[in-house]
C-alpha cells in the first residue's frame, strides 16, 4: 500500500490574537503552517496590536512580526517599523496578499501594504 508524505511545511506562523479562520484559510497554502503558540518558535507572527510587538521579539528575537490593521492611521507605518515590527499589512485584504507578505517577511524584508503608504 502506497504511503502519502505531505511536503513538510517550513513556515510556521503565530496569529496573535488567535483567529479560527484566517488559520484555517492561511493553513491551506501548501507552505504556511499555522501554529497555536510561541513555544513553536514562528518565523513570523500576525499580531493585531502594537504593543505586543516587544513581547514577542523580547521572546524569540528571531520571530518577524507583521502588524495588521484595517486602515491606515497618522505616524502608525513609523510607530509599527519603530517597535521592531517587519511591517504593515491589512487584515481584510487579498489572501494571497498576506500570504505573500508572511513569505516576504521570513526572508527578512520591511513589508508596507502599498495602499497604507
Amino acid at each position: 500500500m502506497p504511503v502519502y508524505h505531505r511536503p513538510a511545511r517550513s513556515l510556521r506562523v503565530l496569529l496573535s490574537p488567535p483567529n479560527a479562520a484566517l488559520a484555517l484559510r492561511l493553513g491551506l497554502q501548501p507552505d504556511i503552517e499555522v501554529v497555536a503558540s510561541a513555544l513553536a518558535r514562528p518565523a513570523v507572527a500576525l499580531v493585531e496590536e502594537l504593543t505586543s510587538v516587544t513581547g514577542l521579539l523580547a521572546d524569540d528575537p528571531e520571530c518577524r512580526v507583521l502588524v495588521l490593521t484595517g486602515s491606515a492611521h497618522p505616524g502608525l507605518r513609523d510607530a509599527v517599523l519603530a517597535a521592531g515590527a517587519a511591517g504593515l499589512v491589512l487584515r481584510d485584504g487579498p489572501l494571497e496578499d498576506l500570504a505573500d507578505a508572511i513569505r516576504r517577511a521570513s526572508r527578512g524584508e520591511t513589508v508596507i501594504d502599498p495602499s497604507l503608504t
